[in-house]
């Protein structure tokens, strides 16, 4: 076939799209996202107002499908929202794509959408049964510090009259669709279930959940037992909004840099170290200056399989009841004394013969940490 030419017609009242927006964003947008962007754009350059409701009758959109929308491309950093005193938005701002190869681009803002801010005509109160009930109560249990654990909560199998009536409240529904929007498909009835289970039985708000289902979403996980087990580790920390996620998120993340760095890591952690880093943090529950403690006595003593060799020195102190770093010398001593003398002497002339390696190298059998690496 052949080749067809694509020109210009000369006529006024055109709207110029950058280069840059179709070949890096519009693949990854959706119908209602690509539409309101566009319209944007057009109203910007006729310098017309419009308003929520405006681009919402337009469209033939709920605002709350286009505020999701204004939210992903501020979350995209293709435009910044204002907004007054009481929460209403005020202002949309398009932002230039000029230069943009040549800038760093930032990790984008993952922001809660479904009610955190809303225009007024959307400021009505939660219908049936919501989750104000459960989460007030969780507040109070967090507040007491005795939440309960994730082990605890166990997910229902919800009958088709459930859904029905989960699927009546406005909010459940909305929160579905965008839940598709996200993952890119229909939901099964398997994953309805386990967004309820997020609202009904976790307690979640409607926000938190789509906070969660991006969260998720953005580190390339789209398999809701990923986001299950996500959602039972937050609820078990207390977490009951998005700026809570949000901070422990960051932490989580400064947690994560930080241990990489100090085994001499720089690139982004593998799956298997995070696996590691989540045993070291969360299962035996060590502070990062102990962490940080393996670490050391990690680098300074092999270049290889170092997460491994971490692992062994952490799981050592770990059932030796080590739980600050100040623990650390007793248990060191321990191992010391119930060494075999042949291994002992071993280390003992490392130690000797090693100045670099000072650090009570000789606390620990590394002949058999090393084995244990070898051997997985």
């Amino acid at each position: 076939m052949n080749r067809v030419n694509i020109y210009r017609a000369a006529t006024n009242g055109q709207t110029t799209i950058s280069n840059l927006f179709i070949d890096e964003y519009m693949s990854d947008a959706n119908d209602a996202q690509l539409k309101i962007y566009l319209f944007l754009i057009r109203m910007m350059n006729a310098n017309l107002p419009t308003s929520v409701t405006d681009i919402a009758d337009k469209f033939n959109y709920t605002e709350k499908d286009v505020l999701r929308s204004l939210m992903y491309w501020e979350s995209r950093q293709l435009l910044a929202l204002d907004f007054d005193a009481a929460h209403n938005l005020s202002g949309i701002r398009v932002l230039s794509l000029e230069n943009v190869y040549e800038a760093p681009k930032a990790a984008p803002r993952i922001t809660p959408v479904l009610s955190f801010i809303r225009p007024a005509s959307l400021q009505t109160g939660m219908t049936a049964k919501t989750g104000t009930t459960q989460i007030a109560a969780n507040r109070t249990v967090a507040a007491a510090g005795s939440l309960p654990t994730a082990e605890k909560i166990n997910k229902p199998e919800y009958s088709l009259d459930e859904l029905k009536r989960f699927k009546s409240n406005e909010d459940i529904e909305q929160l579905l669709m965008v839940t598709e929007q996200y993952v890119g498909r229909p939901l099964t009835r398997s994953d309805m279930e386990t967004v309820l289970f997020f609202y009904d039985k976790l307690g979640f708000s409607t926000d938190l959940i789509d906070y969660l289902v991006q969260h998720c979403v953005e580190r390339g996980k789209k398999d809701f037992r990923y986001m299950e087990k996500v959602a039972l580790a937050w609820h078990s920390q207390g977490i009951l909004s998005p700026s809570d996620a949000q901070n422990a998120s960051r932490k989580y993340d400064k947690v994560v840099y930080t241990i990489m760095k100090s085994l001499g890591k720089s690139a982004n952690p593998a799956p298997k170290e995070l696996e590691y880093i989540n045993k070291w943090t969360k299962e035996y529950g060590f502070l990062l200056d102990v962490i940080q403690e393996a670490c050391d006595k990690t680098v300074m003593t092999t270049d290889n399989h170092r997460f491994a060799y971490a692992d062994g020195i952490l799981t050592k102190w770990y059932q030796a009841g080590v739980h600050h770093k100040a623990d650390i010398p007793a248990a060191d001593a321990s191992f010391k004394r119930s060494a075999p003398n042949s291994k002992q002497r071993k280390n003992d002339n490392i130690v000797t013969n090693n100045k670099f390696n000072h650090f009570a190298q000789n606390a620990y059998d590394f002949d058999e940490l090393e084995q244990n690496i070898l051997s997985n």
